[in-house]
């Protein structure tokens, strides 16, 4: 029974056949040489594969170099595009900040000028006034009345003060002295007149005042002429 009929092949054989037809092959895959071109066209295709996954492309498809480098291009250009619009919005700016500025500081004295058109308005009153009625008296207080408004509206309105001096301990920030005298009165250098006030404005000297200050006789000369008034005496 286990035997079969002459001519018949055996399924055992012929699997033997297979097997030894499969081993040849897979002996002769490992055999054969892998060349350097396979190689890095099997590296480079799984480096497209993870660059188009990592680009989301579909299909892990990889853009061509040309295609990359229309891109970059255009890229560049676009940015070129915004940086010049940039620098022109900022040239435009710089202009129109200097321009404001200039203007600003060529017109910062209208106010006062404004001010002090309403103070000559006074002064032409006046003088009409004095031609008109030759009153003397009355042209001196109006005089005196128009430069006391002048004065109050330059210091409420523009912080312009004007300070006296006499009185003072002599300070060079604020005073100019013009002319010196020697005083026993005072042992520091005080001011005794005042030839022109000065002004602060916003608490700075503006301009300081010219005065005549004291100057302290010195101790010394005071007792050395003592001294010699008391040796004359005993000669006598």
């Amino acid at each position: 029974m286990g035997k079969k009929e002459n001519g018949t092949p055996d399924h055992n054989e012929d699997t033997f056949k297979d097997m030894n037809l499969g081993n040849k092959d897979s002996k002769n895959d490992l055999e054969k040489e892998v060349t350097p071109d396979e190689v890095n066209s099997d590296t480079s295709m799984k480096k497209d594969q993870e660059e188009g996954v990592k680009t989301g492309q579909p299909g892990g498809e990889n853009i061509s170099p040309i295609q990359q480098i229309a891109e970059l291009n255009e890229e560049i250009a676009s940015l070129n595009d915004r940086l010049l619009r940039k620098q022109a919005d900022f040239e435009n700016f710089r202009k129109r900040l200097y321009r404001e500025k200039d203007e600003s500081v060529k017109y910062a004295n209208q106010m006062l000028l404004l001010d002090i058109t309403g103070v000559i308005d006074d002064f032409e009153r006046a003088i009409k006034s004095s031609e008109e009625s030759k009153d003397f008296e009355v042209f001196h207080n109006g005089i005196v009345m128009i430069e006391k408004q002048l004065v109050s509206i330059l210091e409420k309105k523009w912080e312009l003060k004007r300070y006296d001096s006499v009185g003072e301990v002599f300070n060079p920030e604020k005073h100019l002295a013009i002319a010196v005298e020697e005083s026993s009165e005072y042992e520091v250098s005080t001011v005794l007149e005042d030839y022109q006030k000065g002004y602060l404005f916003h608490e700075r000297v503006l301009r300081p005042a010219k005065v005549k200050v004291s100057q302290p006789i010195a101790k010394e000369d005071t007792t050395t002429d003592n001294n010699n008034q008391e040796s004359d005496n005993d000669k006598e």
